[in-house]
Order: C-alpha cells, then sequence, then structure tokens
C-alpha cells in the first residue's frame, strides 16, 4: 500500500505542515504501509529540509525503514516502511 502527502497547498502554514506529516505518518503505520510518497514541491528547497529534520526526529525515525530522495524529481520524497 502506498500513501501520498501533497505538501503544496500549506506550505508556508508550519503548525498544518507538522500536523499533517504526524497524520501520514500515524496512517502508514495504523495501515501498515510500504511506501509514503510526500511531494514538498521543488520551490527554495525549506520545505523539503523541513519535512527531512521532521523525519529525523528521534520518535519518528524509529517507525520508518528509509527515505529516499527521487533522483528524477528534486521535489519529491519517499519514506519505506518495513513491516515483519
Amino acid at each position: 500500500m502506498k500513501l501520498k502527502l501533497d505538501l503544496h497547498d500549506i506550505f508556508n502554514k508550519g503548525h498544518d505542515i507538522d500536523r499533517a506529516l504526524r497524520g501520514i505518518m500515524d496512517e502508514a503505520v495504523a495501515k501498515k504501509a510500504t511506501l509514503v510518497e510526500i511531494i514538498p514541491g521543488k520551490g527554495s528547497g525549506q520545505l523539503k529540509k523541513r519535512v527531512l529534520r521532521f523525519l529525523d526526529q528521534k520518535d519518528v525515525k524509529q517507525l520508518y525503514h528509509r527515505v529516499e530522495k527521487d533522483s528524477k524529481n528534486f521535489g519529491r520524497l519517499f519514506v519505506h516502511f518495513r513491516w515483519k
């Protein structure tokens, strides 16, 4: 199962970004999704950095297996999960 989160609409709303990221991670865990696609967009790269900082938090990092930056599209990240 793959989930998708597009942050284009809330790129300038800090609390909404964190809430959306937390929500998609919780949903991925609940549904045992194998992949979450996060689209911060290209822009200046600040939103992508914010997403990566969020994913690097200790409590969030233990939820997923790895993060992949899309080599073909700078404005997209993949968060991979591994379930036993």
